[in-house]
């Protein structure tokens, strides 16, 4: 299972509408076939392994992250019936689909035809790798990430506004992992027309799973995209379009606006969405209760007078203030130290 779950984590980011589901065949003790669900969400990660063992799927013990789907598609079979037609013996799922064409449908399909069945194996380690997918089916939005890299004083920029950089390369590189692992990624008007930032994936190997873009804008803009946002061919450079370089580009530099946080459920085709400046976008979703994941980069360094790294957030006192959050995750990059809070 363990394996499983470390091949859908190479799908997170990229299945949306579908889970980023993990599957691994063994037969006799040797693994016959991996699979993870593909993006766009299709091929299903069931059927990708059993495509690659082939007749050896036959008796062998199939280890899935989710509820095999048993829901008939024009995409294609469900994987309930693949597995049932390759014979598999048993089949050893983390966690049920709360989807109601599936929601126990799967298994109850799979017991029909005599394969044994286990759940619940590693079921929280799937519901965090799946955290996007399920978020969405049972509350209606994306699973909110909110990304803070601060000072030890929690300061995000100096008072001039200057934070670039406030952590150091091992940090910043694993922020763009991040950004590598959702669909879309948020920052404030303030910060857009600010910074005009890039938002994108700058690690080798992963450039082309930038997500798109989206700002948190209470205010109409008149601007056309490529009058405010844009790229130049090859740098990736923002300018303005005063700038003769300057290059419109539809497929990379998509943009929109939403009015309020609540407007996430509306962003289609998205389940995960990383939240990335600036403060008064941090402490609107804050505010709203609707972030689920903190990534705080601290960094070590005081910056004083500097800008805090959120605005109010809505408290009414001091009380109130704990019990929110469970520390998940901590470890060093560099000289900075990442701490993952998930809500409680």
């Amino acid at each position: 299972m363990g394996a499983a779950l470390g091949l859908g984590e190479r799908g997170r980011g990229r299945t949306a509408p579908n889970p980023n589901v993990g599957c691994v065949l063994v037969r006799d003790g040797r693994v016959v076939g991996r699979g993870w669900t593909q993006p766009g969400g299709r091929p299903h990660a069931e059927a990708m392994a059993l495509r690659q063992a082939g007749e050896k799927s036959r008796g062998a013990t199939c280890y899935t992250t989710l509820e095999p789907c048993a829901h008939r598609s024009h995409r294609g079979p469900t994987c309930s019936d693949l597995l049932v037609e390759a014979g598999v013996a048993r089949v050893v799922a983390a966690t049920g689909d709360p989807d109601p064409r599936t929601d126990g449908d799967g298994f109850e399909r799979l017991r029909t035809a005599g394969i044994t069945v286990e759940t619940g194996v590693r079921e929280a380690e799937a519901r965090r790798s799946m955290a996007g997918f399920l978020t969405r089916r049972t509350h209606g939005r994306p699973h909110v990430t909110l990304k803070l890299a601060t000072s030890l004083d929690g300061r995000i920029a100096l008072p001039s506004g200057e934070s670039r950089w406030i952590t150091g390369p091992e940090a910043r590189a694993h922020a763009h992992a991040e950004r590598a692992r959702h669909e879309a990624i948020l920052v404030g008007r303030g910060t857009w027309d600010a910074d005009r930032p890039r938002l994108d994936v700058r690690l080798t190997g992963v450039e082309d799973r930038s997500p798109r873009r989206v700002v948190l804008s209470s205010r109409p803009t008149t601007r056309h995209p490529s009058e405010s946002w844009g790229r130049v061919e090859n740098t990736g450079d923002v300018h303005s379009q005063d700038d003769p370089s300057f290059r419109w580009d539809d497929e990379t530099s998509t943009w929109e606006v939403i009015p309020s946080p609540h407007a996430i459920a509306d962003l289609a085709a998205v389940d995960h969405l990383l939240v990335e400046g600036g403060a008064q976008a941090a402490a609107a979703f804050l505010r709203a209760g609707l972030v689920d994941r903190l990534l705080l980069y601290r960094a070590p360094i005081l910056l004083g007078s500097g800008l805090p790294a959120t605005g109010d957030i809505g408290l009414a006192d001091l009380a109130s203030a704990h019990g929110r959050w469970r520390l998940h995750d901590a470890r060093q990059l560099g000289t900075d130290r990442l701490e993952v809070y998930e809500r409680a």
